[in-house]
């Protein structure tokens, strides 16, 4: 399996050194890849009638494309990953140019995780539709693989239309690698006629084992070999103490997954120096196990 670290989003702050030093430290401990969490605004809970999200306007977030296009330039060889980019709030088009210009910046080290997300005020707040983002983020993947391995494009879509244009420069990787996140059958049927993999949240192997042998069969439909589709599943230091893990980690393995990835936050971590020490620990202990 691949090694990999969620980025601290909420927790790291706005210090740019901060935010260099965890990721060269990540690279230089052996990890793999570095995923990174997506909103781009955050929701006033006293707002009237009332709201409930995971996050609001008080937790911070970096822009994933922005982070990574930084640390594409002080970082070698980690991959960077969006675990989940809310693709149907953002252009379809812009979000292709985005990430082709990012795989060229970081020499073919982008994988874009991708989700439809949950947060109806963000949508409505940059001017899209809550309620068609699963057909729409299904649309945009396709335009987005035409525009990542065509120099030109003509494409017409329900709510897309592209006619005779095309990204230049286009990305290294032809297409760029699609994840998806979510839980729902329709989402497990769209990632195996389009993705290349599963990005799903914390849950124990034996919660999972029924959603993949879903996939699998979904995957079987399209003609496509299981073998060839990825799993990037959460260690949670929240809810999931140290002697946890192993027990975790080799369960996931045996079912196949393929990339395993630390979140450190939520933990009460008052630095980023924390946040450090801490992959720094879970490297060492997946080590001394042989993984």
């Amino acid at each position: 399996m691949k090694i990999g670290v969620v980025f601290p989003q909420t927790e790291i702050g706005r210090d740019v050194a901060a935010v260099r030093d965890y990721a060269q430290t990540a690279e230089g401990l052996g990890y793999d890849y570095l995923l990174a969490y997506d909103h781009i605004l955050g929701a006033n809970p006293d707002r009237p009638g009332g709201w409930k999200g995971t996050y609001t306007y008080k937790d911070m977030f970096h822009e994933p494309f922005v982070l990574y296009a930084y640390l594409a330039a002080i970082t070698r060889k980690i991959e960077f990953v969006t675990g989940v980019l809310i693709l149907p709030q953002r252009p379809a088009a812009l979000v292709a140019k985005q990430a082709a210009e990012l795989d060229v910046l970081s020499g073919g080290r982008l994988r874009l995780g991708i989700g439809t997300g949950w947060n109806k005020v963000e949508y409505e707040s940059l001017g899209y539709d809550f309620h068609t983002r699963g057909k729409r983020s299904e649309e945009q993947v396709l335009l987005m693989k035409e525009l990542w391995t065509k120099p030109l494009v003509t494409f017409h879509g329900q709510y897309h239309t592209v006619e005779d244009a095309g990204l230049n420069p286009l990305p290294i990787q032809r297409p760029i690698p699609i994840w998806f996140g979510g839980y729902v059958d329709e989402v497990f049927r769209r990632m195996a006629r389009l993705g290349d993999g599963w990005i799903p949240n914390v849950m124990s192997p034996e919660e999972a084992q029924p959603k993949i042998e879903r996939i699998r069969g979904y995957l079987r439909e399209e003609g496509r070999s299981p073998d060839e589709f990825g799993y990037d599943i959460r260690v949670n230091l929240k809810t999931q103490p140290k002697d946890t893990w192993l027990a975790y980690v080799r369960g996931w393995r045996d079912l196949g997954a393929t990339h395993v990835c630390i979140n450190t936050m939520g933990v009460g971590f008052e630095t980023p120096q924390k946040h450090s020490d801490a992959i720094r620990d879970f490297k060492t202990f997946l080590s001394e196990n042989g993984m």
